[in-house]
């Protein structure tokens, strides 16, 4: 890859949404190198520096909030953007913590992920409206946090919740399709 285009490091274990946000932003002018899950990202980053990263914060058996400082080892420079459909405030705060620039909700358009990407100030925290959160809400933000307290770890978190492990996975399954469609 050429050094005339800033590097974008894609991470998502969705294929058919990695490979249409990859050919976004060629189209927008990144090379664009991506990777499925942490060992993928690893041998990618022994190749290349990105400016850019785009994490999920879902990987298949791997959170992409593992993701955020192993891209800041190697290239600490570049702006992360953590892209979800699990929005929540702890795992926002928890993000850029971890050094990650921006966070967005999925859905977002191309361009509100590139404008994300490369905003210089951070800003992680999803936007709150004015009216106060359902019950749904204040369960969802609840599971969050405990299921980040236990490193994504959905049997630990079912125990510390009183749910069958079931029941919980379940509620993450459906709260990720409310949330999820790019």
């Amino acid at each position: 890859m050429s050094n005339t285009h800033p590097i974008l490091l894609i991470v998502d274990d969705d294929t058919a949404l990695l490979q249409v946000l990859a050919r976004a932003m060629r189209k927008r002018g990144y090379e664009v190198i991506t990777a499925c899950c942490i060992e993928s990202t690893c041998k990618l980053l022994k190749l290349f520096t990105p400016q850019f990263a785009i994490i999920d914060l879902k990987l298949a058996n791997e959170s992409g909030l593992e993701v955020i400082p192993i891209v800041k080892q190697h290239a600490p420079n570049a702006n992360l953007l953590v892209l979800t459909g699990y929005a929540s405030i702890t795992t926002a705060v928890a993000a850029v913590k971890l050094g990650a620039n921006n966070y967005l909700c999925k859905p977002a358009t191309a361009t509100e992920i590139e404008t994300a990407l490369t905003q210089q100030e951070t800003n992680p925290i999803p936007e709150l409206s004015e009216k106060p959160m359902t019950v749904e809400q204040l369960e969802w933000e609840h599971i969050q946090k405990v299921l980040l307290a236990n490193q994504g770890n959905v049997s630990a978190t079912a125990r510390a919740l009183g749910m069958h492990r079931r029941t919980l996975q379940r509620k993450l399954q459906v709260g990720e399709r409310k949330k999820s469609t790019i």
